[in-house]
């Protein structure tokens, strides 16, 4: 005997992933894929500092620092209130959110638009819409976060080669 579903009952099928909502994760690897065009290799999830911690910490070919944060609701953008204590750690700073990402709120005065650059990106590419203004560091600034970030890149190196290492400040 065939059994045959109900009209009420559905089967749920997979989310088509060319309609589905971007996530950070998505934004994060289109975003990552531009810079490496452009010769800036990027790392997510970057301790700073000061306990702060940017979604993707880059550097480019002349040693600058940049710093993207990722953002793919309307309500975290608003609601976050720490992002400017990132432009100590970084030459530029950029905002990344998905296409269609409504960008009124990134002209505000309280998002710096004449500081911070702007990048639309989505899982496979970004484009920059707004360029980030350059801020130099202050060498030893600069110094301390290039170190920081290469010795963090090695420690990650380390952990996908040899899972077992025992790595100091694993991160």
């Amino acid at each position: 005997m065939v059994s045959h579903p109900s009209p009420a009952f559905s089967v749920a099928a997979e989310p088509d992933p060319a309609t589905a909502p971007l996530i950070a994760a998505d934004v994060t690897r289109g975003v990552c894929r531009m810079l490496l065009r452009h010769d800036c290799v990027a790392m997510a999830e970057v301790p700073l500092g000061d306990g702060r911690r940017a979604d993707l910490m880059a550097l480019n070919v002349r040693g600058e620092i940049v710093i993207v944060e990722v953002k793919v609701s309307r309500a975290d953008l608003i609601g976050d209130g720490k992002w400017t204590d990132y432009l100590a750690h970084c030459d530029r700073y950029f905002w990344a959110v998905p296409a269609g990402f409504d960008l009124a709120p990134l002209e505000r005065p309280d998002f710096l638009p004449e500081r911070a650059g702007l990048i639309v990106a989505d899982r496979y590419d970004a484009a920059i819409v707004r360029e980030a203004r350059t801020v130099p560091l202050a060498s030893a600034t600069r110094r301390k976060c290039t170190l920081a970030f290469a010795r963090r890149a090695a420690r990650r190196v380390i952990t996908l080669t040899d899972p077992d290492a025992e790595v100091p400040g694993r991160g």
